[in-house]
């Protein structure tokens, strides 16, 4: 993940006077701060440009969330936001005695069973999803079934490419003509 990187421009700059009577604003290394090294003073002081890094790659902290559970999550915070926003129109509309503060209570209502529902699924598509694609070490998990089954097809592939036949007899390999005695 790009994070841009805290310099000493983020913080409160000193300026200093030109010639000119105008205000110049210094850097870090012009300054001469703690964060600036010995020779990128030096050379700051002679007036060369020392290019700094914008970026910093750092790692990721968390993996990204599945794209079912993202899209469920995504749904759900837009149909939670409407029905907050249904809901204080419904209040305000009641406070101010309008004719639409019925109608609105009666949407609200309806949009928070709805908004309920859609945090449910979320939640409901997350499991499926680690229980399909995710932990094997849990007993019930089908993950392991599928893995299981996914290294079976991967090692007849291999054993169907070294034989170059596609097998033996009952998807046994070939031993060659020679018995196993």
């Amino acid at each position: 993940m790009l994070r841009p990187r805290r310099t000493g421009a983020s913080r409160a700059a000193t300026l200093k006077s030109d010639s000119g009577g105008e205000l110049k604003t210094l850097s870090t290394q012009e300054r001469g701060g703690a964060g600036a090294p010995a020779a990128a003073r030096t050379e700051a002081a002679e007036g060369a440009r020392v290019p700094r890094q914008l970026w910093v790659e750092e790692p990721a902290s968390k993996r990204r969330m599945p794209d079912a559970v993202r899209t469920a999550a995504v749904r759900a915070v837009l149909i939670m936001s409407v029905t907050i926003i249904q809901a204080m129109v419904a209040f305000l509309s009641t406070l101010a005695g309008s004719w639409l503060a019925f109608p609105m209570v009666l949407s609200s209502v309806a949009s928070t069973v709805v908004a309920t529902w859609a945090v449910l699924d979320v939640w409901v598509t997350r499991q499926v999803w680690n229980q399909r694609n995710g932990v094997v070490s849990v007993p019930s998990s089908t993950a392991r079934q599928i893995r299981r089954e996914r290294r079976r097809s991967r090692r007849a592939e291999r054993a169907a490419e070294r034989d170059g036949t596609g097998g033996g007899i009952d998807g046994r390999r070939s031993t060659g003509g020679l018995s196993r005695a």
